[in-house]
């Protein structure tokens, strides 16, 4: 599966925020990159704006465009805000409720224990980092020593990070659990969900 393998801490300075976890380089220069260093920049227009708040998301969830673009028209298809139901979409893909659960230190970490086969759902394998968790899926870490460690070191790094209140975790069994569809306001979205909506409507 394709994914992003640049400069990290280049489009973290580019948006301002840590897009792949905390840096200390980009406490020291919380600033955009380029040769000008920390001069003005040029006001962005509506679409600028629009671009900038989408390619946040897609960073932080780790989709390149094609994914992303799909992922937003699978939302527009759904009843109720096309922005929440995106996030919702985003929010409980396999690979992120891993990373919340605390199985992989980051997005691309639990990524690849999902394509490496270290987890099910359901008791089933699963080896696709977008499949679409529903509610009362169980997702367990696979029984055998390499996952299990694996997962354990994950957990043990992940001790600063608090679990999301629609998951529930069995450190113990290596298993969780969808409780219920998070809320945006659990979400707290890193970008303006609206802007990207009204950037693809054009």
């Amino acid at each position: 599966m394709a994914r992003y393998k640049g400069p990290r801490v280049r489009i973290s300075r580019r948006f301002g925020i840590p897009i792949f976890g905390p840096s200390k380089y980009l406490d020291r220069r919380n600033y955009p990159p380029g040769v000008h260093g920390p001069k003005s920049r040029r006001k962005l227009t509506d679409y600028g704006m629009g671009l900038v708040e989408k390619q946040k998301l897609r960073y932080f969830y780790g989709l390149m465009e094609k994914q992303f673009r799909g992922v937003y028209e699978k939302a527009l298809k759904r009843r109720g805000v096309t922005g929440e139901q995106m996030l919702q979409i985003l929010e409980t893909r396999l690979d992120n409720v891993v990373f919340h659960l605390g199985f992989g230190t980051t997005r691309a970490g639990a990524r690849q224990m999902v394509n490496h086969g270290h987890i099910t759902v359901n008791g089933r394998k699963a080896t696709i980092p977008s499949f679409a968790l529903k509610v009362n899926d169980v997702i367990v870490v696979k029984s055998n020593t390499v996952s299990r460690q694996m997962a354990t070191k994950a957990l043990e790094l992940s001790t600063s990070r608090s679990v999301p209140d629609w998951l529930s975790l069995g450190k113990d069994e290596f298993k969780g659990t969808v409780m219920r569809v998070p809320t945006r306001e659990e979400i707290n979205p890193i970008a303006n969900e609206q802007a990207v909506v009204e950037f693809y409507s054009r």
